[in-house]
């Protein structure tokens, strides 16, 4: 399939010299990006530049500065848990057919419903694994809790907090895909947040958007601050 024109996926780039990605994102509204606690917690404001409007890693697109980072208060990078924040960029975005806000969720997303995933994660997890200069997108299928539960007993805990997808070995999620979308009918219903990488044949874990609703629309109406 032909990667679709970018609507809602950011490169967010560490440090002003950088160029290599080191987690995705989702444009929300003209100032709010949203993504993952883990890509975010420690980092510097004017360390992070969003990147939006390109299916191109090396070019194209338009970069912003950030001026706020929030991290949601409970998350726990131990077990992975409410693995989510929000960035706010430094003037808005300039939307075009490239580049727009993407939907939250309306509803919860059940196991069987059919995901895209989208993102310029490696390609491999053998070193060095290469990374891709295109965006990348594959079709995955949700998993109940229940069963990633169960396909990740002993190794770590699941929560009805995440979403899971899988669907065969060789493909899924890898290092760079972080804080990336998952989207459902045109929502961004995911977070990447965790799993077994790369592809090795367990399932992906994202955070559940659809959960975490209130508390993004709560921090992205703080346009003011």
């Amino acid at each position: 399939m032909t990667p679709p024109k970018v609507k809602f996926h950011i490169k967010c780039l560490s440090g002003p010299y950088s160029t290599h990605i080191f987690a995705g994102g989702s444009i929300l509204s003209k100032r709010w990006v949203l993504t993952a606690a883990h890509c975010t917690i420690g980092q510097l404001t004017k360390l992070i530049r969003v990147v939006v409007g390109t299916n191109s890693l090396s070019k194209g697109g338009i970069s912003y500065s950030v001026s706020r980072i929030i991290v949601h208060e409970n998350y726990n990078s131990k077990v992975i848990k409410n693995d989510v924040s929000v960035i706010r960029t430094s003037k808005e975005i300039e939307f075009n057919e490239r580049a727009q806000p993407i939907q939250l969720p309306g509803e919860n997303t059940g196991a069987g419903a059919n995901l895209l995933l989208t993102g310029w994660g490696r390609l491999s997890v053998i070193p060095p694994g290469t990374i891709p200069t295109k965006l990348q997108m594959i079709n995955l299928t949700a998993l109940s809790v229940e069963s990633c539960q169960d396909r990740f007993s002993g190794i770590n805990e699941v929560y009805s907090s995440q979403i899971c997808s899988l669907t065969k070995s060789g493909e899924g999620a890898c290092h760079g895909d972080s804080g990336g979308p998952l989207v459902e009918d045109g929502a961004v219903v995911g977070i990447v947040s965790w799993g077994m990488p790369c592809a090795r044949g367990f399932p992906d874990v994202y955070s559940r958007v659809y959960y975490f609703k209130d508390w993004i629309q709560e921090k992205i109406s703080e346009d003011s601050l």
